[in-house]
């Protein structure tokens, strides 16, 4: 069966002439995904890529430190899509690493043939192959900390994933559909090992583009509630932190820059992350009665999630003037502890 894309699935909401106070203020509060039409468009690199490839080619050429990038190849039996190979026992793509003009010279040689690789530069770091990028094309929604990303390649699907940063998406050339689902979806898109993923993030094994209904009978419910959107060149996504989205490059030639901030991927954040927390949870609890399992999850919602409110509200105040659940200056003594219980197990 063959699903098309925007089939009983809502429009994102879309925003034109956004800047950083409208960005900051009225959109970023909602906490929801946001389409912001032409955002870059005034970007040098949108600009060449709006007069031709070859533009934009030589355009990225001269900014080119010639650093090599992580880089995916595919075959063209794949349709594009990085994923797992049949039996989840690997992955259905290999990695290289290649200059960013090279790249783009391949992916251009290639464009005509219909039986090409399928190519992509994933999340390249500008500030390491691209050293003045961001000083021709400044992020004009966020602060010069956020570092951007590069993402350059030929007809190629990402499952549906999340990431537990917040996320700018910028398209500088070709175009791509974006497809995102609410985490609280998750049961619904049957997540895919968390111990071995294509990137680094647990991904859909359903093929939104083609899903399985018979295998994947839930995931309907999640048609019904996903979003989906359509940039061109200049346009901006603004997808929040943990939101699933499922992305198809749609031309020959792609690229999009990206900005992170606020999670543990980004630069601007620890390198820890709460999912730690949940992989550490599902090794604990693993062995846990149903009804424990309760038990433990009233715990959860009331120390980790505040459903009661806050949980410390009861205890005197500290020396610092808050409330807290235990005391800061035993930090470093807590942390000791939680890495000796993790080499017990």
């Amino acid at each position: 069966m063959f699903f098309w894309q925007g089939q009983n699935m809502q429009s994102i909401t879309e925003w034109h002439n956004v800047d950083a106070d409208s960005f900051l203020q009225q959109i970023l509060p909602l906490q929801q995904p946001a389409l912001l039409r032409q955002a870059v468009r005034h970007w040098p690199a949108v600009q060449a890529a709006l007069t031709s490839d070859r533009a934009l080619r030589d355009y990225i050429a001269a900014l080119d430190n010639k650093a090599e990038v992580n880089t995916v190849l595919a075959h063209p039996d794949t349709g594009g899509r990085l994923s797992y190979n049949a039996d989840l026992s690997g992955l259905n793509f290999e990695r290289q690493k290649a200059p960013l003009t090279a790249v783009f010279d391949e992916l251009q040689r290639i464009a005509n043939q219909p039986d090409a690789l399928h190519i992509a530069v994933q999340s390249a770091r500008a500030d390491a192959c691209l050293p003045q990028f961001s000083r021709y094309n400044a992020m004009p929604l966020l602060n010069a900390a956020a570092v951007p990303r590069i993402w350059l390649g030929n007809r190629i699907v990402v499952p549906a994933h999340f990431d537990d940063a917040h996320n700018l998406a910028c398209v500088v050339a070709g175009q791509r559909r974006f497809t995102l689902f609410a985490p609280e979806q998750v049961a619904n898109l049957y997540p895919g090992p968390l111990d071995f993923t294509p990137a680094g993030a647990p991904v859909s094994l359903v093929d939104v583009m083609q899903p399985d209904l018979q295998r994947y009978p839930k995931f309907a419910t999640a048609l019904k509630q996903a979003q989906y959107a359509e940039l061109e060149p200049g346009d901006v996504l603004y997808i929040p932190a943990l939101w699933w989205h499922h992305v198809q490059s749609l031309q020959p030639l792609n690229m999009l820059v990206n900005y992170w901030w606020g999670g543990s991927i980004a630069d601007d954040a620890s390198p820890v992350s709460p999912f730690d927390s949940l992989l550490h949870s599902l090794l604990t609890l693993q062995k846990v009665t149903p009804a424990q399992r309760q038990h433990w999850q009233a715990l959860f919602n009331h120390w980790v999630f505040h459903a009661n409110g806050d949980p410390a509200a009861h205890l005197p105040a500290q020396v610092d003037g808050k409330r807290s659940l235990f005391s800061g200056k035993r930090k470093p003594q807590l942390l000791q502890w939680l890495a000796k219980q993790l080499q017990l197990m």
